[in-house]
């Protein structure tokens, strides 16, 4: 009987991805979608912790914020979150068990700021915007970083696993063997983008990463361009997932040039998972990703690899989940 992984590896090797302008025809497990109708504002967020997420946001937009105010505030919400195990201090260790994090922000101008490997800060979000405004430095790493934050007046907390996490370490301590399990807590990043009444765009990624990682690992998450990327003359785009596979295409970008091109966001999202299949087709039954976009014009998209992932939306109509369309359909 042939198996998942060998019918996903033909699929992928016998189907010609990413012909120039268009998705290809002929790719049978491709359900294109018809293109979401624009509303301004918007904001959408990745997972079911956007749901809290974007309401944050929301009222932050509509209490005389500006955009950017709003995907800071409404992915803060997540950070502190203490049932995420995939972002904030919350979350699972590294494989010496300590959590570290990383975090992105970005403005449609081009104004971006981000922090990687960080310790004991509780919102690596609002330390990646000081990057963007207060230094000349787009992104600051480590130790650098947590010095930052305390000259930033930022509080250190405690390094302290949660309960739950520290179960959870306890137990992988036992075989030592990194195994991720795709669409579980392990590596589901919340990255928020949205554009305002007026057109303007911003952009916000924060995680702890993949669960077990190596000490140091940085994911695609801190890094312009991959987990993250906004420019207000077309749109923004955040991603999900398996952050290694999401860097190497740089995800993000792309989605946005292709809508640039005059892709809509679903289909910029749709043709950057088949580029990353196409790169990654040797572990993709085991491997997970996914992105999400919006366009100036309030159009939005979502897709990812495998079925599972989803992705919440506020428009003035309300704050709701979508389920993404995915390459490979059950």
């Amino acid at each position: 009987m042939t198996s998942r992984r060998s019918f996903i590896k033909h699929s992928v090797l016998s189907s010609t991805l990413l012909l120039p302008g268009a998705l290809q025809k002929g790719l049978g497990t491709i359900k294109k979608l018809d293109q979401q109708s624009g509303r301004r504002p918007l904001i959408i967020s990745t997972w079911n912790h956007g749901i809290a997420a974007n309401e944050k946001a929301w009222e932050v937009l509509h209490s005389n914020g500006s955009i950017l105010d709003a995907v800071e505030e409404g992915v803060k919400i997540t950070e502190a979150d203490p049932d995420s195990r995939s972002v904030g201090l919350n979350g699972h260790p590294d494989r010496e068990g300590i959590v570290t994090l990383d975090a992105s922000i970005m403005k449609g101008n081009g104004d971006c700021g981000s922090v990687c490997f960080v310790r004991q800060i509780k919102h690596p979000i609002t330390l990646a915007r000081k990057v963007m405004e207060k230094t000349p430095h787009v992104m600051l790493a480590g130790e650098g970083a947590r010095q930052f934050a305390i000259a930033e007046g930022m509080p250190i907390e405690q390094e302290e696993l949660h309960p739950d996490s520290e179960e959870a370490y306890q137990e992988w301590l036992e075989e030592k063997e990194y195994r991720p399990i795709i669409n579980i807590e392990n590596h589901d990043t919340i990255g928020m983008v949205g554009v305002d009444a007026d057109g303007t765009l911003a952009g916000s990624c924060t995680t702890s990463g993949l669960a077990y990682k190596m000490h140091g690992r940085v994911g695609d998450s801190p890094i312009i361009g991959a987990g993250l990327y906004v420019d207000d003359e077309v749109g923004a785009a955040t991603a999900t997932g398996m952050g290694e596979t999401i860097i190497k295409v740089c995800g993000s970008f792309l989605v946005v040039e292709l809508m640039r091109q005059g892709r809509s966001p679903q289909e910029a999202c749709e043709e950057v998972v088949d580029r990353l299949i196409k790169k990654n087709y040797e572990d993709i039954e085991d491997m997970q990703a996914g992105f999400i976009a919006v366009n100036k014009d309030g159009e939005y998209g979502g897709y990812a690899v495998h079925p599972g992932f989803n992705y919440a939306v506020h428009h003035e109509g309300g704050n709701e989940m979508e389920d993404a369309k995915s390459r490979f359909e059950v």
